[in-house]
């Protein structure tokens, strides 16, 4: 019995693909770190900070704690004298005699001399403490208005009171009502009625409320339907490499 063929699908050669640049794992050439050995590596130099100016111009002295003065020497201090200036000093004010200007002696009388006699008034004498005097306000006598010390003649006092209306003229001695107590008939009732107005609001025409678009609200620079506008593309889906594409106009 003859031997069964297999049967196998044809091998389509683009779906077989090799792997790219990127998939091998070569040694690099550039730098100096994991360089190609079987290649010959040129010198690599680095740039690095440049270098600040301070630093050749910096004092490396020690700092004030050590500083020594300059008119110190191995023998000991020199013997050059040194001066300040100080403030001036403020004379003692223990005695302080009153000057030639602080006298008056034009306001002397000459010694001698007959000259009227001169007053001067001086603040007046307080009292004793023991001596404890009342001032005069500070006695509170009676009153003597009205009826209220019993053995003080006292004169007439008087009170005004409201006005009465018993015996006045303005007394009401028939109590008849006035004009006003009665209840006046409407002249409407039993005469002709006049006209009565009343004043409405303001009416307004019926119309639609809802609010309108303006001239500012429409676009019309936007609208290409009436203009000619460029061909313009989208992007679609990618197609399979494998398909075979559509014949349609085939040559005979």
């Amino acid at each position: 019995m003859p031997e069964e063929e297999q049967r196998t699908r044809p091998m389509i050669a683009a779906r077989e693909r090799g792997p790219g640049p990127g998939r091998y794992a070569l040694p690099s050439n550039v730098g100096y770190i994991k360089h190609d050995f079987t290649k010959r590596m040129n010198p690599s130099y680095t740039l690095a900070k440049r270098l600040e100016d301070t630093m050749f111009k910096k004092d490396c002295s020690p700092g004030p704690g050590y500083f020594i003065e300059p008119r110190i020497t191995k023998h000991g201090v020199d013997g050059t004298p040194s001066y300040s200036v100080s403030g001036r000093i403020q004379d003692p004010r223990v005695f302080q005699p009153p000057g030639p200007g602080a006298y008056s002696p034009e306001k002397v009388h000459p010694q001698g001399e007959r000259h009227a006699p001169v007053y001067s008034m001086a603040a007046r004498t307080r009292y004793r403490k023991r001596d404890a005097v009342p001032a005069p306000n500070s006695y509170s006598l009676p009153q003597l208005l009205g009826s209220k010390v019993p053995n003080k003649y006292s004169s007439s006092s008087y009170s005004m009171t409201a006005r009465s209306k018993t015996g006045s003229f303005s007394e009401d001695l028939a109590k008849a009502p006035g004009p006003g107590r009665y209840n006046a008939t409407d002249p409407n009732i039993v005469n002709n009625k006049k006209p009565a107005y009343s004043m409405l609001g303001r009416s307004f025409m019926p119309g639609d409320s809802t609010k309108k678009p303006g001239p500012g609200a429409h676009y019309p620079e936007r609208v290409y339907v009436t203009k000619k506008k460029a061909p313009t593309y989208s992007l679609g889906i990618r197609h399979s490499e494998y398909i075979t594409p559509l014949i349609v106009d085939v040559m005979d």
